[in-house]
């Protein structure tokens, strides 16, 4: 009988801390100061790119990562900043409501689904969007101490 520690695979059940900064920036979320969290991987619950970086890691590893922009969310897409026109902003959001700049704002997706995008300006028959992830373009810390694993 082995007394090795279990490691983390694709489909663990973990308690763990974990904290996600911008890099050399304030923290975007963090368990560090209150309950650790606990999760299934391959569910979603944490992003692709954080859980590849779980896979692998012993119970009891307590790590920081650095991570590029190109490796956390990606880079910003120009692309990505579009016009959308006021009759299309009420048909696929709440319709009625009036958005602030700087607002997140969700929308139905042509085939189902939402997505959203932050509003960075609004004319006077169309609003201009960007549809980047917001925490696209910067580099990101990755904190993680892993209580347990099943």
């Amino acid at each position: 009988m082995s007394n090795a520690a279990p490691v983390v695979n694709e489909s663990s059940y973990l308690t763990l801390h974990y904290r996600l900064a911008v890099a050399g920036g304030s923290d975007v979320v963090t368990t560090f100061n209150g309950t650790p969290a606990t999760l299934l991987l391959g569910q979603g619950q944490l992003a692709p790119f954080l859980e590849a970086r779980l896979i692998g890691m012993p119970e009891g590893t307590h790590q920081t990562f650095e991570l590029s922009a190109l490796e956390a969310f990606g880079e910003r897409n120009p692309e990505l900043i579009q016009s959308v026109s006021k009759a299309t902003l009420e048909e696929n959001s709440v319709p009625g409501t009036e958005y602030n700049v700087g607002e997140v704002v969700e929308f139905n997706a042509p085939k189902g689904g939402r997505f959203a995008g932050v509003l960075l300006e609004s004319r006077a028959d169309s609003a201009l969007f960007d549809f980047n992830h917001p925490m696209a373009g910067r580099a990101l810390q990755f904190e993680v101490k892993l209580i347990s694993v099943l």
